[in-house]
C-alpha cells in the first residue's frame, strides 16, 4: 500500500476566501475587498523601531513565551485599557501570529474525539484547527434577530455532550461585525462554567470598535480561576498582518504546559519584531483613534450603499471591518461571488467560507481607501440592479 496522507488533513478543506483570490490575483484591476486587512502599511513608528531593533542585535532566538518585556508591556497594556492585572511572567505568552496563539490554545485543549462548538458564521480557521487535531465540530450559527445577531443559547444547551470541552468564540465577530454585550459574556461564562468547558475568546478585533475606544474583554468578567482563554494579534489594530505576531492570555496552569509547545510550533516569535510591538502598544493609541475613525467613515459609507440596493439585507456592524450582507438570488455565494468578480473586477469573499449560517452572504471588506470601497459599491449597485 502507498503512503498516505493523514486523514485529518484530508478532511479540512482549502479556504474558499483563498480560492476566490487565487482567481483575483491572476486579474489585473480588481478591487480587492476579500481578505481581511487594511490597505494601508503599518505606520512607519513601528517600522522604524524594528530597524532599531536590528541594530541593536536582536536577531537570536527569544523565551518560548516572548521577551519578558514584550510580556511586561502587555500586563500594563491590559491594566491601563481594561484594569485587568496580569502576570506577565506566568499569565501571557507570546506567538508568531493569532492563527498561531489559536492553533496553540485549541491543540492543548482536545483530544481526538472530544467535541467543540464553535459560533458560526467565523473565520475558518478555528474550526480547521479543532477538526487538525480530530476533534469533532459543531457550528452553532447565531440568529439575526431583529437587526442584531445574537448567541443561540437554546441550541447550545441541546448540543452539549459529556465530550464537549471548548466553546470558542470571536468578539467582535469576522465576518458579522457582532460584538457580545456585558449580557453576552455572562451568559457564555455561565455556559462554560456549569459544564466544565474552555471558553475561547478571539478578540483579535477589540480595538476596532465603534461605540468606544476598545471592547471590554472577557477577561473584566472572569476570574483566576474561570477555563478561559484569550487570543489576540497585533495584525489588525496597528496594520501588522505581515509581522506575525500574537499572543495568549490564560490561567497560570495551562499556559504552564502550552508555553513549552511552543517549541514545536516555532520555537518563538522574531525578536525584533517582538521589540517593534513594544513600541506599538505603548505609541499606538494616536494611531489608533485614526484607524477607527476612517473604518467607521467607510463603514458609514458601504453600509448606507448596500441598504440602497435591492435584495440586500445587512445589519449595521458594531466592531471589526467588515459587512456581512445577505443577497437575494446568492444561494451559492461561491458562484455569486465569482461572477461578480469576472464581470465587475470586485474581489469579494464568499459566505460559505464561514461555516453554518454563512451561505447567502458574501463579507466586504471595508478597509481599504475610501474611493476603492466607493468605487466597490458603485459597481455592486450596478451589478445587482441588471
Amino acid at each position: 500500500m502507498p503512503a498516505s496522507i493523514s486523514s485529518s488533513a484530508l478532511s479540512v478543506p482549502g479556504s474558499r476566501i483563498r480560492e476566490l483570490a487565487e482567481i483575483a490575483m491572476g486579474m489585473d484591476g480588481v478591487l480587492k475587498l476579500y481578505f481581511g486587512e487594511a490597505d494601508i502599511p503599518t505606520p512607519a513608528f513601528i517600522q522604524q523601531a524594528a530597524q532599531k531593533a536590528l541594530s541593536d542585535g536582536y536577531t537570536y532566538y527569544t523565551e518560548n513565551a516572548g521577551l519578558p518585556s514584550l510580556r511586561e508591556e502587555l500586563a500594563r497594556y491590559y491594566s491601563r485599557l481594561h484594569g485587568v492585572e496580569l502576570d506577565p511572567s506566568s499569565e501571557i505568552a507570546v506567538t508568531a501570529s493569532g492563527v498561531q496563539a489559536l492553533s496553540l490554545a485549541l491543540r492543548c485543549l482536545v483530544d481526538p474525539g472530544d467535541e467543540a462548538f464553535v459560533l458560526t458564521p467565523a473565520w475558518p480557521n478555528g474550526a480547521s484547527i479543532l477538526r487538525l487535531a480530530h476533534a469533532v465540530v459543531h457550528e452553532m450559527p447565531q440568529v439575526l434577530r431583529g437587526d442584531r445577531y445574537a448567541v443561540d443559547f437554546d441550541a447550545l444547551e441541546a448540543a452539549v455532550t459529556p465530550r464537549t470541552r471548548v466553546l470558542l468564540y470571536t468578539s467582535p465577530s469576522n465576518p458579522l461585525g457582532w460584538v457580545a454585550t456585558a449580557n453576552d459574556q455572562d451568559r457564555l461564562l455561565e455556559f462554560a462554567r456549569r459544564h466544565k468547558l474552555w471558553l475561547v475568546a478571539d478578540e483579535v478585533y477589540e480595538r476596532l470598535f465603534y461605540a468606544g475606544s476598545t471592547v471590554p474583554s472577557i477577561l473584566c468578567k472572569a476570574t483566576r480561576d474561570d477555563a478561559v482563554i484569550v487570543v489576540q494579534s497585533f495584525s489588525k489594530a496597528w496594520c501588522m498582518t505581515g509581522w506575525r505576531l500574537g499572543w495568549l492570555v490564560a490561567r497560570k496552569d495551562f499556559l504552564s504546559h502550552a508555553i513549552p509547545l511552543n517549541e514545536f510550533f516555532v520555537s518563538c516569535a522574531a525578536s525584533f519584531v517582538q521589540k517593534a510591538a513594544e513600541t506599538a502598544l505603548r505609541d499606538g493609541e494616536d494611531w489608533i483613534r485614526t484607524l477607527v475613525a476612517r473604518l467607521k467613515n467607510n463603514r458609514d459609507h458601504a453600509l448606507a450603499a448596500l441598504r440602497r440596493m435591492p435584495g440586500v439585507v445587512v445589519p449595521e456592524p458594531d466592531g471589526a471591518f467588515y459587512l456581512f450582507p445577505r443577497i437575494e438570488g446568492a444561494g451559492d455565494s461561491f458562484a455569486f461571488a465569482k461572477r461578480l468578480l469576472m464581470e465587475t473586477k470586485v474581489g469579494l469573499a464568499p459566505g460559505v467560507a464561514f461555516g453554518a449560517g454563512g451561505e447567502g452572504n458574501v463579507r466586504i471588506c471595508y478597509a481599504s481607501q475610501r474611493e476603492v470601497v466607493e468605487e466597490a459599491m458603485i459597481r455592486m449597485a450596478s451589478f445587482l440592479m441588471r
